[in-house]
């Protein structure tokens, strides 16, 4: 007997027509106040974007006015004489000194920061933890001014004992040869610098620490490790990009700061061995004392020294950037 088995249609499923609230629905914006936020958030990034290219374009131009008259070479003089006939100037030593000031700074600044974050989130009681918290916020409210005048009434009298030091046990490797005088060198400027930047890589650093889950620690602490190796092991991989972002917050002030550096600086156009001889310069602080009473042709070349930092500063952000990306993935924040 011949059976045949006839498949049977599928049930349809009647159409449905998408509503413009649905698409939108499927892009993540459903609300007229998502919407609103969406244009401003955008709008905001467009803005940044066309306004630090406005300000490169500005600094070029005016920079190319002042190079384009400039009789010596821009990157190797150890001048700086705008005015004179013919115009001589160069950036050499303010580009020594900034980059010598910045690393002295960071080199001080970032271990005694990362060290206070770790002990405020990890050791201290929760009662001591939170007054040291908030004086390391009173520090970072701290005027750039104030810095200035305490570092050339208390801090540069006090450094002479250091000075001393130095010379005594490590001035044959010239690096550290001090020959008298006031301390107001590139390591007092460096010194200055730690401080005033340790607030805010130390302020970033201990918000990140305090972002590690918590069971990472637990699960580190079963295995038996103590807490140093916890630290080593769960809370140093997981925060390591939020230190290096911390770190380039900081130094982004070390390169541009201007008053407390120009107020403790005794500044010269000349390179020196060594860090504790009086002279050298960086690129704010010449800025921030020869403006006033520079000529037109003058505040070119101040504004073409300004380019370079600048572009300096782009350079370093963009550094740590490429280093953040590369490491993101061996830190804890994915697991």
């Amino acid at each position: 007997m011949d059976i045949s088995i006839k498949d049977t249609p599928a049930p349809r499923t009647p159409p449905t027509s998408e509503t413009p609230e649905d698409k939108r629905a499927a892009r993540g914006v459903t609300r007229f106040g998502d919407r609103v936020f969406l244009g401003l958030s955008r709008g905001s990034g467009i803005f940044l974007l066309v306004l630090m290219a406005a300000i490169a374009v500005f600094l070029s131009y005016r920079a190319a006015l002042a190079i384009s008259k400039d009789e010596a070479n821009f990157f190797t003089t150890f001048e700086w004489n705008p005015t004179g006939v013919p115009p001589v100037f160069g950036i050499a030593v303010l580009a020594f000194g900034t980059v010598v000031s910045s690393v002295i700074a960071m080199a001080i600044a970032v271990p005694v920061a990362v060290g206070i974050a770790l002990f405020i989130t990890h050791y201290a009681p929760r009662k001591l933890g939170g007054p040291i918290a908030y004086v390391v916020d009173l520090l970072a409210a701290v005027p750039s001014i104030v810095y200035g005048l305490w570092g050339i009434l208390v801090l540069v009298p006090q450094l002479d004992g250091l000075y001393g030091w130095l010379n005594d046990y490590f001035g044959w490797t010239g690096i550290l040869d001090w020959q008298g005088g006031a301390p107001r060198s590139m390591l007092t400027v460096g010194i200055l610098l730690a401080i005033m930047i340790l607030p805010i890589i130390t302020n970033v650093s201990r918000e990140v620490f305090r972002q590690v889950p918590r069971m990472h620690e637990e699960a580190a602490l079963a295995l038996g490790a103590t807490r140093w190796e916890v630290i080593r092991m769960a809370v140093l991989p997981f925060g390591r990009s939020g230190v290096i972002s911390a770190s380039m917050l900081g130094l982004g002030r070390a390169l541009g700061e201007t008053m407390a550096v120009a107020m403790v600086l005794s500044s010269s156009f000349e390179i020196n061995l060594s860090l504790l001889d009086p002279g050298g310069g960086t690129f704010a602080q010449n800025i921030a004392s020869k403006f006033s009473e520079a000529t037109e042709m003058g505040r070119d070349a101040l504004i073409a020294s300004g380019l370079v930092l600048f572009v300096i500063t782009l350079l370093v952000n963009g550094a740590a950037r490429m280093i953040i990306a590369r490491r993101k993935e061996f830190s804890g924040a994915n697991a």
